[in-house]
């Protein structure tokens, strides 16, 4: 229901490659502007006059924590339904009247956040018009009870067959192991899919897609009193709602090693713990002594030593996901049955030395200036930009975020990298999850 290829889309994109090929290298950041709507959503704005076209992104706090654990995959399902009807159109009509106007919708939901996006022509015409049927979408969906169930039994059999995959279960696992009962931890089931009903739908989004709730991120070919107007128009529909509660920071799990069963020749294994807030002090120093670590393919450590050295994977990463509060910090790799308990060993020891001596002076300045070279890539396109605008709103970043990324990357220092691993990544905390490769089920101290 999503992403859908037409003419126009197609000569969007053509446009989007010729102006980016005439503009030539951007500023460090755009220039963002801030205000409240009247309806109490939060917008961010940025005028780009480089094409005729504006992309958006509504952003709310409706994502997979705000489900009752009973429900898991009610955010998704919702979010995945705004387009199936409204009081006047059905879900052909939706799809039929986007493309006559040129409207890209698009969208998402994840464990913090549902998404309805949407890129349309600037011209007053089209513009209005695919502002009118998204403003329908988010304030009237009516979540036809066929497409519900039709919707569910898709869901309910992607997970089964998702489920055969080790790679799925490790990742299923992973979450609840490091969070225990905290909301990140929870993740849908058959059973939670199945006991979803229309009415959970339309609740869930009664309580959750409201003005309050939101954060509008505007670019492109409109003037500021066009995106107020836009933003207004979005949200008229809503009810006003209440802003999210402050979410508790997660408790740091006991070091363990849990177990699963599986027929694969290849072990997939992850370890981790909660990690890294999006306002966190330490996120600079541990963005750039993750880059060391893992994070910079084949010039990290943990690909140097695993990999290279041993041949026990290939592909070995240490990640970062940052998020409203201590979002996950992740290694993961996949390696032969005999040699899991080896590879496991060279992972520890790596991460063991990293925290205790920290990244080298030259190792670090390597991290820096790829990070900091390579930020103007981000920023190469509207729809790159209205990303990172989103993000900015939704999380409630200073507004110069873009343009002092890369002095914050600079200003680090190879012993602020290693007093921030040394006090965060601790080893007494570090879960790690083995699915396959002749795993027994279980858990081991």
């Amino acid at each position: 229901m999503y992403n859908r290829s037409t003419p126009l889309s197609r000569l969007l994109h053509a446009l989007a490659a010729s102006a980016l090929l005439a503009a030539g290298a951007a500023q460090a950041g755009p220039q963002i502007q801030h205000w409240t709507a009247d309806t109490g959503a939060r917008v961010y704005f940025v005028e780009s006059r480089a094409l005729p076209m504006v992309d958006i992104q509504v952003d709310f706090a409706a994502g997979g924590i705000y489900a009752p654990p009973e429900r898991a995959g009610v955010a998704g399902l919702t979010r995945s339904l705004l387009d199936a009807g409204t009081a006047t159109l059905d879900e052909q009509a939706i799809a039929e009247r986007s493309a006559d106007i040129g409207a890209i919708l698009g969208g998402s939901a994840d464990e913090e956040r549902a998404s309805l996006s949407l890129r349309t022509l600037s011209s007053a015409t089209e513009r209005e018009a695919a502002v009118d049927l998204v403003a329908e979408l988010l304030a009237r969906p009516t979540f036809p009870e066929a497409v519900v169930e039709r919707e569910k039994a898709r869901a309910i059999a992607g997970l089964r067959e998702a489920l055969t995959q080790p790679g799925t279960l490790a990742a299923r696992a992973f979450g609840p192991a490091i969070y225990g009962d905290h909301p990140y931890g929870r993740t849908s089931t058959e059973e939670s899919l199945a006991a979803i009903t229309r009415a959970d739908l339309v609740d869930f989004h009664h309580r959750h897609y409201t003005a309050r709730r939101a954060s509008i991120a505007i670019v492109g070919d409109v003037s500021r009193a066009q995106a107020a107007a836009i933003a207004e128009r979005l949200t008229a529909g809503l009810p006003a709602g209440e802003a999210p509660t402050p979410l508790a920071q997660p408790a740091q799990p006991a070091a363990r090693t849990l177990r699963i069963a599986h027929p694969s020749a290849q072990a997939h294994i992850l370890l981790g713990l909660p990690g890294l807030s999006r306002e966190d002090p330490d996120y600079y120093s541990l963005l750039v002594g993750n880059y060391v670590l893992g994070g910079g393919g084949f010039v990290s450590r943990l690909t140097r030593e695993v990999r290279e050295k041993r041949g026990f994977a290939y592909s070995v990463y240490s990640h970062f996901a940052p998020m409203r509060v201590a979002g996950p910090f992740q290694i993961g790799l996949q390696t032969r049955a005999d040699q899991i308990d080896a590879a496991l060993g060279v992972v520890h020891e790596t991460l063991n030395a990293f925290i205790q001596d920290g990244p080298t002076e030259a190792e670090i300045q390597g991290a820096r200036d790829n990070l900091i070279n390579g930020f103007g890539l981000r920023l190469d396109s509207n729809g790159k930009i209205l990303g990172y605008v989103a993000m900015i709103g939704f999380y409630g970043l200073p507004l110069d975020w873009l343009d002092a990324y890369p002095g914050h990357i600079a200003q680090v220092s190879a012993a602020a990298v290693r007093d921030a691993f040394a006090r965060r990544i601790r080893p007494e905390h570090l879960v790690t999850v083995v699915v396959g490769g002749g795993a027994r089920e279980g858990a081991a101290p």
